[in-house]
């Protein structure tokens, strides 16, 4: 039976660990041109971002191999899907391992009482989402604290769109801290809306964990900034421990 350090090790030539510094969004660590915070972390949000905190894993460049991985995994049947879940929750739960306390500490929190998945906004799709499986039953960290908290509430609301009424909680809350986990980040709209729909209900702090930040090579300057990332991948650091990066080391 594979570790997780060896299934983990599978995607390591590929995975690219998102860091703080000037030109990267403060928020979601999307790279920008010059400003605090990318586009989509700036408008058509709330004021106060549902979320205290967010740490994706690594960035996923479209059309390439964790792109493809975290598409597959929920659009395939058969070996090659459960394969890709298992590859996924295993670089998962290293992660959190390692930095769960980071991402506790960012959101001031002790730690996290309850860990939960953002929903599917499709109905009949989130009732056997393999990112519930992920948490509930592959991933040793998250696996005794896992609850199904949210589901889609079918509102009419523009894809990619922020909207508290999204989601709604399926149980009140008393404060808990709330670990919340999505498998990709593009511009933030779905975990937000999950988030606020937490803290409508009762929530305390709420910080999310995701796979994959999503990013185009071809955008402005992104395939040199992609290409002066630094390798091998760091399970050491992530991206709110790790100390900020220039934007010559970015550029490459």
């Amino acid at each position: 039976m594979p570790t997780v350090g060896e299934l983990s090790a599978l995607y390591e030539n590929v995975l690219l660990g998102p860091r703080p510094g000037p030109d990267v969004c403060s928020t979601c660590f999307n790279f920008t041109a010059g400003y605090d915070r990318c586009y989509a972390c700036s408008y058509g949000r709330p004021e106060q971002p549902a979320l205290d905190a967010l740490a994706p894993i690594s960035y996923s460049v479209a059309h390439e191999q964790l792109h493809h991985a975290l598409a597959s995994y929920k659009r395939l049947d058969g070996d090659v899907a459960r394969r890709l879940q298992v590859i996924l929750a295993a670089i998962l739960w290293r992660f959190l391992n390692d930095h769960e306390r980071c991402l506790a500490q960012a959101a001031n929190a002790p730690g996290f009482d309850i860990v939960t998945t953002v929903p599917s906004a499709d109905r009949h799709r989130d009732d056997d989402h393999p990112l519930r499986t992920i948490a509930a039953d592959l991933v040793g960290p998250t696996r005794e604290r896992y609850r199904k908290l949210l589901r889609p509430t079918g509102a009419d609301t523009p894809k990619r769109t922020f909207s508290p009424t999204r989601f709604e909680a399926t149980t009140k809350l008393e404060g808990q801290a709330i670990l919340l986990i999505d498998d990709t980040w593009t511009t933030g709209a779905t975990a937000q809306s999950a988030a606020a729909a937490l803290k409508q209900a009762g929530a305390g702090p709420t910080a999310a964990v995701v796979i994959g930040r999503h990013l185009n090579r071809e955008w402005h300057e992104n395939d040199r900034r992609i290409r002066g990332i630094a390798r091998p991948f760091d399970w050491g650091a992530c991206a709110l421990c790790a100390e900020a990066v220039s934007p010559t080391l970015h550029c490459g």
